[in-house]
This record gives C-alpha cells, sequence and structure tokens, in this order.
C-alpha cells in the first residue's frame, strides 16, 4: 500500500504538468477548424471556374472600387474571410472577380498575392491603386499601366569613395547633392542597386534569375492599348478640379520600394537614371509573385502626387480622385477579358 502511495506521489506532478501542457495546446485548434471550415467553400468557389484576381491597397482604393456599379456581389457567397482580410466575390461585366485589399507594403502585397494564387481558382491578378508621379510629363489623375516594374528598395549602401564594383544596375553618390555641390564629405556614401532573385516555375529549381525589371504580361497590355483614349475624371468635386483632362498610358516604367517619396530630387534620379514614371510601395512585389507562379499580371496605378511637391496634402487632396480613375481603368480593362 505504501508503494502504490509513493507511486501515485510521483505521478501526480507529472499528470499536472500533461494538463497544463495541453491546456497551452488547446488554443491552437481553432485555427485548424477555421480552415477545415473555410476549405468548403473555397471548394464550391472554385468549382464554378475561373475568376480574376483583383488586388488593392488602402481603403481610399477601396471605396472607389466599391462605389462602382459594375461590381456585383456574389448573392450567395459574396465575401471569404481568410487571414484577417476579406476577399470579396462577385461579377464584373459577368467576369467572375475575388478583391481583396492587401495593405501597405511589399510583405503584404507578396503575401496576398500568393495566398489568392494557392487558394482561389484564378486566371491572373489585376493590381490596382494610386501612385506617386516621378515623370514631369505626366500629371496628377493620369493612370500608369507600365510594362516593366523595378524594386529601387534593394541596395548595398556603401562607404564614402567605395568602388562601385559588379553588375549592378545603377548607383546613388549622396554627396553629389550637397549644397554647394562638392562641399565637404559626405560620410552617407552611396547607394548601389541590386537585382531581385526571381524563382520560377519555368526555371531550374533553386536556381533563380537576377532581375532587375519585372515584365508585366504582353498579352494583357495589348488589351490595356485600347484604354488609352478613354474618358477619366477631372474633378473631385464641383470646386475642386485639375487643370486639364487626365489621360492614361500604357507601357511607362515604375518603380516599387517600401518608401514614400516625397522628395523631388530623388524623384529626379528616378526618372533620369531608370525611366520611371511612378513610383509605389507594391507593385513589383505583386508582379514579382506573379512571375514566380507563371500567372497573368497587369499593373495600374492613378497617380495622385508629384513626388516631392505638396507631399501627403496633395495626396489627401487628389488621392480620391486618382483611385476614381483607377477603379475606371480596372472596369474597363476587365471589360476587355475574354468570357472564360
Amino acid at each position: 500500500m505504501a508503494s502504490q502511495d509513493h507511486t501515485l506521489n510521483c505521478l501526480l506532478p507529472l499528470l499536472i504538468i500533461i494538463i497544463i501542457s495541453s491546456s497551452h495546446v488547446l488554443p491552437v485548434s481553432p485555427t485548424s477548424s477555421n480552415k477545415l471550415e473555410s476549405a468548403i467553400p473555397i471548394r464550391k468557389l472554385n468549382r464554378r471556374g475561373t475568376y480574376i484576381g483583383l488586388v488593392t491597397v488602402i481603403e481610399t482604393e477601396e471605396d472607389a472600387f466599391l462605389r462602382s456599379v459594375d461590381f456585383r456581389p456574389d448573392p450567395t457567397r459574396p465575401f471569404l474571410d481568410l487571414s484577417g482580410r476579406r476577399f470579396r466575390i462577385g461579377k464584373i461585366h459577368e467576369k467572375k472577380v475575388v478583391y481583396v485589399r492587401c495593405g501597405r507594403g511589399m510583405v503584404n502585397a507578396a503575401a496576398v498575392t500568393q495566398q489568392m494564387i494557392d487558394v482561389f481558382n484564378v486566371k491572373g491578378i489585376v493590381h490596382f491603386g494610386i501612385a506617386g508621379n516621378m515623370n514631369n510629363s505626366m500629371s496628377i489623375g493620369d493612370v500608369s499601366i507600365p510594362k516593366q516594374i523595378t524594386n529601387a528598395g534593394l541596395w548595398d549602401w556603401l562607404n564614402p569613395n567605395k568602388a562601385k564594383e559588379g553588375e549592378d544596375a545603377a548607383s546613388l553618390d549622396i554627396g553629389s547633392y550637397n549644397i554647394p555641390q562638392g562641399d565637404g564629405n559626405n560620410e552617407l556614401g552611396s547607394l548601389k542597386y541590386g537585382n531581385e532573385q526571381l524563382y520560377s516555375v519555368t526555371g531550374h529549381i533553386n536556381s533563380p534569375q537576377n532581375v532587375f525589371w519585372i515584365n508585366t504580361t504582353q498579352e494583357w497590355l495589348h488589351l490595356a492599348a485600347g484604354l488609352e483614349k478613354m474618358e477619366l475624371s477631372q474633378c473631385v468635386n464641383s470646386s475642386l478640379c485639375l487643370p486639364k483632362k487626365p489621360k492614361l498610358v500604357v507601357g511607362l516604367k515604375a518603380a516599387t520600394a517600401n518608401i514614400f517619396v516625397d522628395n523631388a530630387a530623388y524623384r529626379n534620379f528616378l526618372h533620369e537614371t531608370f525611366g520611371v514614371s511612378s513610383s509605389d510601395m507594391e507593385s513589383s512585389a505583386v508582379a514579382m509573385t506573379c512571375a514566380s507562379n507563371g500567372y497573368p499580371i497587369i499593373v495600374i496605378r492613378g497617380l495622385s502626387d508629384l513626388a516631392g511637391v505638396g507631399g501627403a496634402n496633395t495626396v489627401h487632396k487628389f488621392g480620391s480622385l486618382a483611385a476614381t480613375n483607377t477603379a475606371k481603368a480596372v472596369l474597363e480593362f476587365i471589360k476587355k477579358l475574354p468570357l472564360s
């Protein structure tokens, strides 16, 4: 009897540890349950055929898009909530679409694009939103549909007088922007722009291709070329209008980085060095993800400000107009896509 009591006394602490450990594990199970719950409607949605994936960024862009009468939510399954985001299901011009707002920055953009490709039966991605203008021949309210996008945030930050070696695209010598020019030493040195590493389903396993530009899909660009004469909005309201009618341009270049560019000198550097006409914080991440997975991609961006002039005030003033013109272009582009 004493032996049995001793055994129970030894086992009791172990049982307590097991019970406590189990209580810590339990909160994980609802996540698995949520995955199972969402798997059934996802299968049902995907059985209906292919969808066009739509990815935007912030609420201003979402408001302009959802105000459109052309977007008709699905009557039986208007949305699906995944990973803290709402994926909206519906139709535009009788084409099935899945729409989501990803949030600012390249990580959000890449994560959402990959999730949309993995979860939904999409034929390609239309990425849209507002952007900063880098090109003096473009204006606030204009819409750009670029043919190429670069990640302008991949830098080697060098010491002053460090030799710029290798095959990188370009470098920015910060000291050359001293005022007066060339006066004194600038310890910030220079930035050397690097390439992305593109892992692709069409490439060799674990052998990425070094790329500076990510191309958008040529066939979709040809379709978009027919939008260049479309009518865009000129006024935010009856008392706030742009001085001239906005235009849509297909085939320019764009830059992306996790940076809001509000500096005229850097704007000029980007345009003169790389020929980019717009700058945002998501497009190259979406395009890179699509290229990696072998999916068509088009990017449609409305210009909300001239970088370095007006800053956030200009975005606040004309951001809704740029978003409205972008949404109009998205809807017209979808109209041109063939029914699947």
